[in-house]
């Protein structure tokens, strides 16, 4: 971009659309959403399905929340399983 004054430049630099942040972690948000479900219900459908989505994140994506939900999948699973058996106890 040049100036009324000649061929100045403005400073300015346009490389294209900005890229948003979120849609890079897609299958993450999803995983992390997966596992929460899976700690108060249905812990062998919700979080095991967010613990493969998060894996998959990670391995093939490469998405950067990727750790945080295999994280979140896996304590949801575990704690779902835990919190199911403590209520099937009583």
């Amino acid at each position: 971009m040049t100036t009324q004054y000649g061929n100045q430049s403005t400073g300015q630099q346009h490389n294209g659309a900005p890229k948003a942040g979120a849609s890079d972690n897609v299958f993450s948000i999803i995983a992390i959403v997966l596992g929460v479900i899976g700690f108060i219900f249905l812990p062998i459908v919700f979080a095991l399905g967010g613990l493969i989505m998060a894996i998959i994140a990670k391995t093939v994506r490469r998405e950067r929340l990727a750790t945080i939900a295999i994280v979140v999948s896996a304590v949801g699973l575990v704690g779902g399983m835990v919190l199911g058996a403590i209520f099937a106890s009583m």
